[in-house]
């Protein structure tokens, strides 16, 4: 049967180009903000760990099983198709999710840079500004301020109708800066503290002491003050603690649900996808074209992110939707991958496929368990992973408690990958010119001197000038981690043990960190974390600087010598070992190995 009409390898390669674009595009639509919003719905920092680290797990463990399935009935085209209208259905199931704070968005959007409340019982409106502690300590150096006797009888009826004085609301003001500003660990923060609506026979004076009792409701709250966990715990119009812990457990229960079903139908994509293409272009030898599709999945993520957040930050308001900010962003998710799926359709699937079983990655795993080569690689990209999640989880975090928008974090992301963009031309020049150890030992240093300087970070734009660092910690690492795996590798295991590195051992320390990650924030702070992050990433660049060397050479055999002396003889008739080939070029390996 003849194959020349159908491998149209230009045509392959242009919908291949389009489908990376646009799914980079996808991709840059939720994954950077994922935690931004889970942490508006009013999760802590351990919850957001723990459902990250699920979110990784099952991409660990699913994504290989449902490619192998899809391989196994032929049925690519039909699943990344199913996969692609079924993550954007369940992407919506994250808008569903209520968040602790009800009034979270309408708060949001009319929120100026200096955060205040305004409470409007009948008869008067009280603005309660919360001071830091410098501020309070440098405006009264002496203790707590005194609250005047309350009234009653006929003072409260007069009370309600005419409203406190100018001096008792003063003196209100000064308790609620007080007992916020003297949390631990209070800075210049602005803290929002609910609005209060009573019925007719409430006076102002009982709405205004509601106002203090919330805020030592936060006094003796056991977490960070700035934290929309803490938001819970000061439940609005006097909620009673069980129902706030309801609330939580709640939003934690279902945003877990949603989270790994919507992660089930996405994780296999991108491999089952990048298969059936290699497959399609192999059978032609044309796999050359494959190597560069990563660089328009980049150009897509790199333009995503911009405009999808410059996008989101004017439809959000405009819509003004009762969930909270960022809800955009799935919309967008949703809309983004019913066009993938229309591109799908076109989307390479090979037509003659191998029928037998393959256990590549049963041979990749035992070919990881007899090298110390690849052993130390391994623990390597575990841990890169592991530090990586702090970076993902909590870094706008970070950015967003010194008034970053969501804008200016987009666009940090955009620079770290157009810089590895950049980069790429000289790849290898620096891989020739600093070997595969020096290239991993550059990148782990900047990923080092990255975490660093995130944990001084001092203004919303002071995270802009590091992305450099992240363009190198993340080409160059990679690079010379492919590079590696490929020399390691034994002929057709290549891309099984590279994909055994990229989903079960990164995915697996990002799985690890989250987890772990979230209970120092919450214990210590993110500060805390990236420089611990940093210290351990400097040793293990120590320990992996020094094993290194001590591990044994493996011994490779020079195939293009091979091939030169096969053609160069002639003579098939000459008898012994001294005039075979392959046991001559052994030899020479041997020598020049021993020299």
């Amino acid at each position: 049967m003849s194959a020349n009409p159908q491998w149209d390898i230009s045509r392959a390669l242009g919908v291949a180009r389009l489908f990376h674009l646009v799914c980079g595009v996808r991709d840059a639509c939720v994954t950077p903000f994922l935690t931004l919003y889970l942490r508006q719905l009013g999760l802590a920092a351990p919850w957001v760990g723990i459902l990250m680290g699920a979110k990784h797990l099952v991409t660990a463990s699913w994504a290989p099983f449902c490619a192998f399935l899809a391989k196994s009935h032929q049925k690519r085209r039909v699943l990344v198709i199913g996969l692609l209208l079924g993550s954007a259905g369940a992407s919506l199931l994250m808008v569903l999710v209520p968040p602790l704070d009800r009034d979270l968005m309408s708060r949001s959007c009319n929120a100026s840079r200096r955060v205040t409340t305004t409470l409007q019982p009948p008869g008067f409106t009280l603005t309660v500004t919360i001071t830091s502690v410098q501020e309070w300590t440098s405006k009264h150096p002496v203790g707590a301020p005194s609250l005047p006797a309350r009234r009653t009888g006929a003072g409260e009826a007069s009370g309600f109708k005419n409203g406190p004085s100018e001096s008792d609301l003063e003196i209100l003001s000064g308790l609620q800066g007080y007992l916020v500003g003297a949390m631990e660990g209070a800075r210049t923060t602005s803290q929002v503290l609910y609005p209060i609506t009573s019925g007719t026979k409430d006076n102002s004076w009982e709405s205004a002491f509601k106002v203090v009792d919330a805020a030592l409701a936060l006094f003796s709250g056991d977490t960070v003050p700035a934290s929309p966990v803490n938001l819970s715990v000061a439940k609005e119009e006097g909620q009673p603690l069980d129902l706030s812990l309801e609330g939580l457990r709640w939003t934690f229960i279902l945003s877990l649900g949603f989270m790994v079903f919507w992660e089930l139908l996405t994780a296999p994509l991108e491999q089952v996808a990048d298969d059936s293409l290699y497959e399609y272009l192999d059978f032609v030898d044309a796999t050359d074209g494959y190597r560069n599709l990563w660089i328009w999945r980049l150009l897509g993520m790199s333009a995503g992110v911009c405009g999808v957040t410059a996008l989101v930050g004017q439809l959000d308001c405009f819509l003004m939707t009762n969930g909270p900010q960022g809800v955009m962003h799935f919309y967008s998710y949703a809309l983004v991958s019913i066009l993938a799926s229309l591109v799908s359709i076109a989307f390479p699937v090979p037509i003659y496929q191998r029928q037998e079983l393959s256990y590549k990655t049963i041979k990749a795993l035992s070919l990881v368990g007899g090298d110390p080569h690849l052993v130390l690689l391994a623990f390597t990209v575990f841990l890169i992973g592991a530090i990586a999640s702090t970076v993902q989880n909590f870094l706008f975090w970070h950015m967003k408690d010194h008034g970053s928008s969501e804008l200016v974090m987009g666009f940090s992301v955009a620079l770290s990958l157009l810089g590895e963009l950049l980069l790429h031309p000289f790849k290898t020049v620096l891989l020739r010119k600093l070997s595969r150890v020096g290239a991993v030992g550059l990148g782990l240093s900047c990923l080092a001197g990255q975490l660093l300087y995130y944990s001084f970070l001092w203004s919303w734009w002071s995270a802009l000038p590091v992305q450099i660092l992240g363009a190198i910690s993340s080409g160059v690492l990679w690079w010379a981690m492919a590079a590696s795996i490929e020399d390691l590798a034994t002929p057709g295991t290549e891309r099984s043990l590279s994909a055994m590195f990229q989903s079960h051992f990164y995915r697996g320390g990002c799985s690890i960190g989250s987890f772990v990650g979230g209970f120092v924030v919450m214990r210590f702070s993110l500060a805390v974390l990236y420089q611990a992050s940093c210290v351990v990433l400097l040793l293990w660049l120590v320990l992996f600087l020094s094993v290194h060397p001590r591990l044994p050479k493996k011994r490779k055999i020079n195939y293009s010598k091979l091939l030169a002396v096969e053609g160069s003889d002639t003579s098939d008739s000459e008898q012994g070992s001294e005039r075979d080939w392959l046991v001559k070029a052994m030899k020479e390996e041997h020598s020049e190995w021993k020299g």
